[in-house]
């Protein structure tokens, strides 16, 4: 990855890369690249991080506002042979504190907002690394970027196959995020080499325009870097926030034939498929990735195509392991109420699943809920300073997802919950399926369980508010639940991927953590 954009560029790669903003290392960079200058900006900035300290083995740790820079810095230094370290942004100073002591990186990529938000707080980031280096403008116990320019560029460092690769970490749905490590071999070799192949319908294509909507501190856009720079598509579209009035100009301009995003994402670019000229009519392929997509959200999409047949690829997986099932919709599929929160099969070669039962880990019958377990190479390494926590999730060569699902006849499985947010019965995702496709102005569902008692729903609107006749009819013949709570979307505590952090979300409505589940596997 140190000299994926090198590469790139001497092969003659012909890939422009246009951003809804300048790059926040490159402010005066401009909002367009080709592969010859991105791969020049990664070779500077792999000058910058050895100025600052960085080498071969230490950790990188870098903490900044979403962009795509996230992957050029990972890149940078990967090239001298340290081992960088994604902290989104969106984390609470406490957890970037537990983060950064178990990395304790050489150096500390980040912003002057993010150093003051944290010492608002009290905790001082700039005491976790050998250096602390600030993007935008000087802070106290920080060396500002621009004092770094111009300074030697390293030789490219290469490492070992199986050693640390790059660290990301979880959602931190359930709490602290673990820090996730993964080698060439299983982010590079087992995820990026599958994915970059010239597969029929889903394949990238040299005349695509590919656009991506997500959260550059993630693994996923790590990944994703190395397969569209290797499968060359005509253009690639990267957008780093949710609001849609700033991504419609982007997108009309280069309107994608691959859309890639959260599925928060999704959510809040909704209204542009209603516009006459909508900037998706060109969409062959949609993909979601992190978390549950309900099928309203993606009914709007695909009837946004003006393509013949596009697809939806949901994908579901986890940062320890990467994609685990792949499921495609179509508007036929969709045109039908789909049975249950359905994620399709394993992977073909690449990934098994098992359901057992979470007591006694025996097998479990089709039809018969039980907890999902998954082997596959792509396995990250280990949780770096929870070692004993990544072992706990093991059963021999199998993994502990932490999810409950149903195994079907054909072999495909629907996924009913976390276990930790259980409900004893039915299916959160489930109701929340089905209130999304009877309450048009919600945004989001989402049904909180709580022991001892119904679940607690919680919708999600533009306006946080929900009329009494809605919920009447949205509640008809499901299981019993709570009166709702209406909020509007700022309202709701949310990961760097924008996934509701339930836990928090449960304490700020209920004032209390306590789940239905064990929470054994999160």
């Amino acid at each position: 990855m140190g000299v994926l954009f090198d590469e790139c560029a001497a092969r003659g790669t012909a890939t422009t890369a246009h951003l809804d903003r300048p790059f926040d290392i490159a402010p005066d960079g401009g909002a367009e690249y080709g592969a010859a200058a991105l791969a020049g900006l990664v070779r500077d900035a792999a000058g910058w991080l050895s100025a600052a300290g960085a080498g071969r083995g230490d950790r990188v740790a870098i903490l900044k506002d979403n962009h795509w820079d996230y992957d050029l810095l990972a890149c940078a230094a990967a090239r001298v042979g340290a081992v960088p370290a994604q902290l989104s942004a969106q984390l609470s100073p406490d957890s970037l504190a537990i983060l950064l002591e178990r990395l304790k990186p050489a150096v500390l990529m980040t912003t002057s907002g993010q150093l003051e938000r944290c010492r608002a707080v009290g905790i001082d980031l700039t005491a976790f690394a050998g250096a602390t280096v600030t993007t935008d403008v000087t802070a106290p116990g920080a060396v500002h970027l621009d004092q770094l320019r111009g300074g030697r560029v390293p030789a490219p460092q290469r490492r070992g196959e199986d050693e640390p690769l790059v660290i990301d970490h979880t959602s931190g749905t359930t709490g602290v995020p673990k820090l996730v490590v993964h080698s060439t071999r299983t982010i590079i070799g087992e995820l990026a080499r599958f994915e970059a192949r010239r597969m029929p319908k889903i394949g990238v294509r040299g005349d695509d325009v590919v656009a991506t909507a997500s959260s550059y501190a993630h693994g996923r856009t790590f990944c994703w870097t190395a397969v569209v720079m290797s499968m060359a598509p005509r253009e690639v579209v990267i957008l780093t926030g949710q609001d849609p009035n700033r991504a419609d100009p982007v997108l009309r301009a280069h309107p994608p034939t691959i859309m890639e995003g959260l599925p928060a994402s999704y959510v809040r670019f909704r209204p542009l498929t209603e516009r006459l000229d909508n900037p998706f009519r060109r969409v062959r392929l949609y993909i979601s990735t992190y978390d549950a997509v309900h099928p309203p959200m993606i009914r709007a999409y695909l009837n946004a195509s003006r393509q013949r047949n596009p697809l939806w690829m949901d994908g579901w997986g986890q940062t320890e392991t990467g994609p685990l099932t792949f499921r495609f919709h179509t508007r036929r599929s969709l045109a039908r109420r789909p049975a249950g929160h359905d994620v399709g099969r394993p992977i073909p070669v690449k990934t098994r699943l098992r359901l057992v039962d979470p007591d006694t880990f025996r097998p479990v019958r089709p039809g018969q809920p039980g907890l999902v377990l998954a082997r596959t190479a792509a396995r990250c390494l280990d949780y770096l300073g929870e070692s004993r926590r990544w072992s706990d999730k093991q059963v021999g060569q199998w993994w502990i997802t932490g999810d409950l699902g149903v195994r079907r006849w054909d072999g495909s499985v629907r996924l009913l919950d976390r276990e930790v947010d259980r409900t004893p019965e039915g299916s959160c995702l489930e109701v929340e399926d089905v209130l999304e496709d009877r309450l048009p102005e919600a945004l989001e569902c989402v049904l909180l369980a709580e022991p001892g008692k119904p679940p607690l729903p919680v919708i999600i609107t533009a306006d946080g508010t929900l009329s009494t006749a809605a919920w009447r009819r949205a509640c008809r013949r499901l299981p019993r639940m709570q009166e709702p709570v209406s909020l509007r979307w700022d309202d709701v505590p949310r990961t760097g991927t924008a996934k509701v952090r339930r836990m928090d979300l449960r304490e700020q409505l209920t004032g209390s953590t306590a789940t239905c589940g064990t929470g054994r596997w999160t």
